[in-house]
C-alpha cells in the first residue's frame, strides 16, 4: 500500500509526468525538475517526498526533453584505447562511479590499435551532444574532438612537464588537461634503488605511440643523469606481462644482466619478476631490484608485493570530475588545469 494517500486516489496515467507528480507532492513542476538534479538547492524532506512519489508512479525526467531546454545532456564520453587491463579497468571503474555520483552518465569509445578515431564514432559522439569528453589517447587531437564535439571541451591528461601535447603541434583548440608529474615519484624510485647498492639500470618500456610511455622514459633518463648513473639499457616492452617476461630473459641470457629494473607499468614488473624467479632462478629483490609504475591493486598481492610508482587513482578521477564540473560553469574560460604528483609506495621488491 502506498504511504502517500493521494496516489490511491488519482487516476494513474499511462505515463506519468512531472506535472502529476507536482500536483500529488503539492509542489511546483519546476520543483520536481530540482529534485532530479543533484546539484540544486532543495530541502532534503521535500526532494525526498518528490523521489518518493516519482517512484511509486513510475515516472522518470524525459532526458532528452530536459536537453532541448538546458543545452546540458548528462553524458559525458570516455576514449580509451584498452578497456582491458588492469590500470584502464580500475580507472574506468572508478570514473564512471563518480560521475554517476555527480549525475552523468558516461559514453565508452575505444580507439583503433594505433589509438585513432573511427569515422563514425565521432559522428556518434556529435549525435550525442556530450557536457564532456575526457581523451586517454592522445593521437585523436583536440582540433578532431572540438569539430565532432561542437560546444563540448575535450579534457587530455598529459604527462609533459608544461601540460603539452607533444604529437599535436600548431593545436588552436582549447582543450583541458589533467597534468601527472612523473619525475616525483620516478626519482624516489632510483633514489630508493640506488641507496640499495643498485648501479646498473634498466628501462622496460611500454607501447612506442604512448606519450605516458615517451615522457617516463625521458624523465627515467634524466634522474639517472642527475645522480650520476649510467645511461640506462631500454628493454622492449607493450605494457603486456608476455613481452616483459620475454625480454627480460633475453636480457640475462644474451646480455649481461642489470641489478635494477624500472617497469613502464606494474604488470610490466610482474613480467620481470617471474623471468627472474621462475626461469632464470635470481632472488628479488636480493640479486635485482624491480620498481613498476601506477600501483593497480594486484602490486600488493603478496606473490608480487611491489614497489611501485604510484598515480592515486582516486585523486586522478577527482581532478577528471572537477575539470568537467569547472567547464560547465565557465563555458567559455581559457584553457583549465589540474596537476597530479606521483609518489614512491615502498613494498618488497627493492629491499627487506
Amino acid at each position: 500500500m502506498s504511504e502517500h494517500p493521494n496516489i490511491q486516489e488519482a487516476k494513474r496515467p499511462e505515463r506519468a509526468t512531472a506535472d502529476t507528480v507536482a500536483k500529488l507532492a503539492g509542489v511546483s513542476r519546476v520543483a520536481v525538475s530540482r529534485a532530479f538534479n543533484p546539484h540544486a538547492s532543495l530541502k532534503k524532506e521535500k526532494r525526498d517526498l518528490i523521489l518518493k512519489i516519482a517512484k511509486e508512479l513510475g515516472y522518470t525526467p524525459d532526458m532528452a526533453g530536459r536537453a532541448l531546454v538546458t543545452r546540458r545532456s548528462h553524458l559525458v564520453g570516455v576514449i580509451v584505447p584498452d578497456v582491458c587491463s588492469p590500470w584502464e579497468s580500475q580507472e574506468i571503474d572508478a570514473l564512471t562511479t563518480a560521475l554517476q555520483g555527480e549525475g552523468f552518465a558516461t559514453l565508452l569509445f575505444k580507439t583503433r590499435t594505433d589509438q585513432s578515431m573511427d569515422e563514425r564514432l565521432l559522428t556518434y559522439m556529435k549525435g550525442f551532444n556530450l557536457d564532456s569528453i575526457i581523451a586517454f589517447a592522445e593521437n585523436v587531437s583536440p582540433d578532431t574532438l572540438t569539430h565532432s564535439l561542437g560546444r563540448a571541451v575535450p579534457i587530455y591528461v598529459s604527462y609533459s612537464e608544461d601540460g603539452s601535447l607533444p604529437n599535436q603541434p600548431g593545436s588552436t583548440s582549447v582543450f583541458d588537461r589533467l597534468i601527472v608529474d612523473q619525475k616525483t615519484g620516478i626519482d624516489q624510485a632510483v633514489a630508493l634503488m640506488q641507496a640499495y647498492g643498485c648501479k646498473n639500470f634498466a628501462y622496460l618500456g611500454g607501447t612506442t605511440t604512448s606519450l605516458a610511455n615517451t615522457e617516463r622514459e625521458r624523465a627515467f633518463k634524466c634522474i639517472m643523469k642527475e645522480r650520476g648513473l649510467p645511461e640506462p639499457l631500454v628493454l622492449q616492452g607493450d605494457y603486456t606481462y608476455e613481452t616483459a617476461l620475454a625480454s627480460t630473459l633475453d636480457l640475462f641470457k644474451v646480455g649481461e644482466g642489470v641489478d635494477g629494473i624500472f617497469s613502464a607499468n606494474d604488470v610490466g614488473a610482474f613480467g620481470v619478476i617471474d623471468a627472474l624467479r621462475f626461469r632464470l632462478g635470481l632472488r628479488v629483490p636480493e640479486d635485482v631490484k624491480v620498481v613498476g609504475f601506477d600501483d593497480i591493486a594486484q602490486s600488493g598481492w603478496l606473490s608480487y608485493n611491489l614497489t611501485t610508482v604510484k598515480i592515486d587513482l582516486e585523486d586522478r578521477v577527482r581532478a577528471l570530475v572537477r575539470l568537467i564540473l569547472r567547464r560547465l560553469k565557465d563555458p567559455n574560460a581559457p584553457a583549465m588545469t589540474e596537476t597530479l604528483q606521483t609518489r614512491l609506495i615502498v613494498r618488497g621488491t627493492v629491499g627487506s
